[in-house]
């Protein structure tokens, strides 16, 4: 009998494993196609000073993640989101800086919320503009000609 019952919850255990929510990883040129081709919805959630800084990816909308302190308010920002997506299973690509806050975002996106299709740029805006890229300036904190 005990047997039996350890048999089952290593097959629950296993199982839920098999359908947990990944988070992906896609570079420069899957974002590209992704956006192109499955109308993927490119979030920034870097902060405006970085923004500014680097310019953005077209087409990507921003909004912010952690706050100046690091704190996140994954109610708002999950509300937000929505608000933006097309559609529920719509893709979701984050960028950030380097790779670490959106890996974090989706992190909470996927594992915590259990979304799908939620994906993060490979080595963030770094990657994007090393690959020669083009950004677009902020033009909410700037003055765009």
């Amino acid at each position: 009998m005990k047997i039996k019952l350890t048999l089952f919850w290593l097959g629950c255990l296993f199982a839920s494993q098999l359908f947990a929510t990944e988070l992906g990883l896609v570079s420069a040129e899957q974002l590209m196609d992704m956006q192109k081709n499955s109308n993927a919805l490119v979030i920034d959630v870097r902060t405006p000073a970085e923004w500014q800084a680097t310019g953005v990816i077209s087409a990507s909308q921003k909004l912010q993640s952690f706050d100046s302190n690091g704190n996140f308010d994954e109610d708002a920002w999950v509300a937000n989101l929505t608000k933006l997506k097309s559609s529920p299973d719509q893709p979701v690509i984050l960028v950030c800086r380097s790779g670490n806050r959106s890996a974090k975002v989706g992190q909470i996106l996927t594992e915590k919320l259990g979304m799908t299709n939620v994906y993060h740029l490979s080595n963030g805006i770094q990657s994007w503009i090393k690959a020669g890229h083009p950004v677009k300036a902020d033009c909410v904190t700037t003055a765009c000609n």
